[in-house]
Order: C-alpha cells, then sequence, then structure tokens
C-alpha cells in the first residue's frame, strides 16, 4: 500500500535549488518532488533541518570582503 508524505511546497532561485539537491543527493532525506527549475516540494518534518543546511551552505559560498578588501 502506498504510503502518503506530508510536503512542503518551495519556490526559490534555481541557484538556490541547485544548492538544496546537492544537500538532497548526499542522503535523500528532503525532496519529495522536483517539479520544476524553481519549485521543490520537501518533507515538512525536515524543513527545519534543510533550512539549517541551506545557511551553512551559503555561508560557506558567500564571499565576505576581508579588512585589506574594504580599505581599497
Amino acid at each position: 500500500m502506498p504510503k502518503a508524505v506530508r510536503g512542503v511546497l518551495v519556490q526559490c532561485d534555481p541557484s538556490i535549488k541547485s544548492i538544496i539537491l546537492k544537500i538532497d543527493s548526499e542522503e535523500h532525506a528532503f525532496v519529495v518532488e522536483d517539479l520544476d527549475d524553481q519549485t521543490l516540494v520537501i518533507k515538512e518534518n525536515m524543513l527545519s533541518i534543510l533550512k539549517m543546511r541551506l545557511d551553512a551552505a551559503l555561508k560557506e559560498n558567500i564571499k565576505t570582503p576581508t579588512d585589506d578588501e574594504e580599505s581599497d
């Protein structure tokens, strides 16, 4: 018998979506369905964990100016 999974519809930028899919590819624990270029269905009970992992991934990828760059 099929099981139902509660999901949350998430619409985001294609670049953010690719990061989410990369995070999901490690464990397959977050994404229920990949709908289109900007839309995913995420497991409702995993949304907060995904947000934390996405924030961490974004902090790693975003370059912040160093003190040397600010003085130029």
